[in-house]
């Protein structure tokens, strides 16, 4: 839609995207969509130096942010969280007077080397990937935002198959596809629990 602000913000961590056997195909996927904005925080930040002001008015100018990232130590990699404690201040994204990011939505969109059956109570990792990225989902409440149900690939050390990479590469396409849609169309509130 000419003149309105992007609707997608995909803040995305992987500090060695060469090794990456999914997450690049993942983000080559979205590249080049209407209305989608990449920022890959490693390739912007090498320095961990984050431009605050740049990263706030990205913020400013779209309506769904997604945390895109392998899920490391059952959280993300440093630069993300580098980010998240530099960029999300206070009066800005919370605390008094902190309402800029009211009524956006947030995702995360994450991959996993263990296989979904590892998270619940009788795998591996015993808690659920929503039990673990709660830290995550209260971020983005408590700065006002909406939280959609999480984009997960499980078991990327098992994928043998290019065309499994690509099915989930296909996947993420469509739901951030679907997001731009759902912006555009305000009756669209919701693409329901899961995708």
């Amino acid at each position: 839609m000419p003149g309105t602000p992007n609707q997608i913000l995909i803040l995305f961590a992987h500090p060695a995207l060469e090794k990456s056997r999914v997450n690049r195909h993942l983000i080559q996927a979205v590249r080049g969509l209407d209305s989608v904005t990449i920022h890959d925080l490693y390739e912007e930040y090498p320095d961990f130096h984050i431009n605050v002001k740049l990263a706030q008015n990205l913020l400013l100018a779209h309506d769904i942010i997604v945390f895109h990232h392998p899920f490391y130590w059952y959280s993300s990699p440093a630069i993300l969280k580098e980010w998240q404690d530099l960029v999300l201040e206070h009066g800005f994204a919370y605390g008094h007077g902190g309402v800029a990011l009211h009524g956006k939505k947030f995702l995360s969109a994450i991959t996993t080397g263990g296989s979904e059956k590892a998270y619940c109570r009788q795998g591996y990792n015993f808690f659920t990937i929503r039990e673990l990225l709660a830290p995550f989902e209260q971020t983005a409440r408590l700065c006002g935002l909406e939280c959609l149900p999480p984009f997960v690939v499980h078991g990327t050390h098992q994928l043998r198959e290019q065309e499994q990479i690509a099915k989930h590469a296909e996947d993420y396409r469509r739901i951030i596809s679907a997001f731009c849609e759902m912006v555009r169309s305000p009756g669209i509130s919701s693409l329901g629990s899961s995708y």
